[in-house]
């Protein structure tokens, strides 16, 4: 009986702790790896003409912000023919419906902030579901980021390359400029 309440005592003093820091993290000038934080408070705004986002290809992640709700997170970004994706997997499996609250609310409200470099960039998340540039962008992801075999990836059937979005487990937005 003793030894319960010890265990549940350190229970609830976990789940407090977890608890705890999941909240402080969303006043968190940004996210946490993979926990959601607060909005940006910190960063260059960025204005001028469309980037060259050629800087994109050497970097692993950037973080984003959406604006409603305004909670910003850490992602995986690609570069295509002078514009950028990021990518959402485990669309399709139960801890990604928990997980992956995000792509969802772009729906709603696609607004963001990108946080690169240490700049921000408004922009507009928008959903890639077909078109030219969706297979080279998926064919990026998997050799920047699942290790991919560049020449391997390029004479694999584009069925097979391409069959994480179709089956909708992968979701691709592009970040478009906002005006």
């Amino acid at each position: 009986m003793g030894i319960a309440k010890v265990l549940g005592g350190i229970v609830v003093v976990i789940v407090v702790l977890i608890a705890g820091f999941l909240v402080a993290a969303r006043f968190a000038d940004g996210p946490l790896e993979i926990v959601a934080g607060g909005p940006f408070t910190t960063g260059e705004k960025y204005s001028g003409a469309e980037p060259d986002w050629l800087f994109i290809h050497d970097t692993d992640t950037v973080e984003f912000q959406l604006m409603d709700p305004d909670r910003s997170r850490t992602t995986w970004i690609v570069e295509h023919e002078g514009k950028i994706y990021i990518p959402s997997g485990y669309m399709t499996t139960w801890w990604g419906k928990i997980w992956k609250q995000w792509p969802i609310e772009v729906e709603n409200d696609g607004r963001a902030i990108l946080r690169a470099a240490g700049k921000l960039y408004d922009r507009q998340l928008v959903r890639i579901t077909e078109g030219p540039e969706l297979y080279p962008v998926v064919k990026k992801i998997a050799v920047k980021y699942l290790g991919a075999n560049e020449d391997e990836i390029s004479n694999a059937p584009e069925a097979e390359v391409m069959a994480p979005v179709a089956s909708g487990y992968l979701w691709i937005f592009e970040l478009t400029p906002r005006e």
